[in-house]
């Protein structure tokens, strides 16, 4: 499985298996203005995820954009990202599985008292990866798991507790925008060197670089 990190929690799947499946997750607004997503090295796109509907996880241009080269990628989201998407004019939309995609309870962390957040749905994709938005408490993985370790709603620490109390085979770091290059680089030190005393593989990615996961 090949595996590409466009900014903070924007993840680009593509399986190794028969079908070939490539799966974009949470194209945000950080993820777009990066630069780090170049759409002319994007051959295919069967599904886009999206967990939930804030900018930095469902950026209305950048989706637009993939539509116009890949217009028959399904999208699954929330009912109420769906909402949005449809009131933008993007048809076909919707917040059921399917044999690929599978959603999972992961509720928004609070951000009382800035504002309310709405909801917020875990993705597991392929039956490898899961994706849980802006949730730190959701309770499954599959094998490979994209981990929020960082934002105004949860903690680096909260992160590493979740990683050894579900203890998948791979974490990729994630909802990381928030944080300097210096910070990052201390952060995911300190995790590489938790996780690698649990038997879990930490992966320190290069955002826009692929990296492959063999399971």
């Amino acid at each position: 499985m090949r595996i590409t990190k466009y900014t903070h929690s924007c993840l680009l799947v593509e399986d190794d298996n028969e079908s070939g499946r490539v799966g974009l997750i949470d194209p945000g607004i950080y993820s777009y203005n990066s630069g780090s997503f170049d759409l002319k090295n994007i051959n295919r796109l069967d599904d886009i995820l999206i967990t939930h509907e804030h900018q930095d996880h469902m950026y209305l241009p950048f989706i637009k954009e993939i539509l116009a080269k890949f217009p028959n990628a399904s999208i699954i989201t929330t009912e109420s990202a769906a909402q949005q998407l449809s009131g933008a004019g993007i048809s076909g939309v919707v917040s059921t599985t399917n044999n690929f995609v599978e959603l999972f309870d992961a509720e928004h962390e609070s951000m009382e008292p800035l504002f309310a957040v709405g909801q917020n749905t875990g993705v597991h994709y392929l039956g490898k990866v899961s994706h849980p938005g802006d949730s730190h408490s959701f309770k499954e993985t599959k094998d490979i798991l994209a981990l929020p370790v960082t934002g105004p709603w949860g903690t680096v620490a909260t992160a590493a507790e979740i990683g050894i109390s579900l203890k998948p085979k791979y974490i990729i770091p994630i909802h990381d925008w928030h944080l300097k290059n210096e910070a990052r680089d201390g952060f995911y030190g300190w995790l590489e060197a938790l996780f690698t005393k649990y038997e879990i593989d930490f992966i320190k990615p290069v955002d826009g670089q692929p990296f492959e996961i063999n399971l």
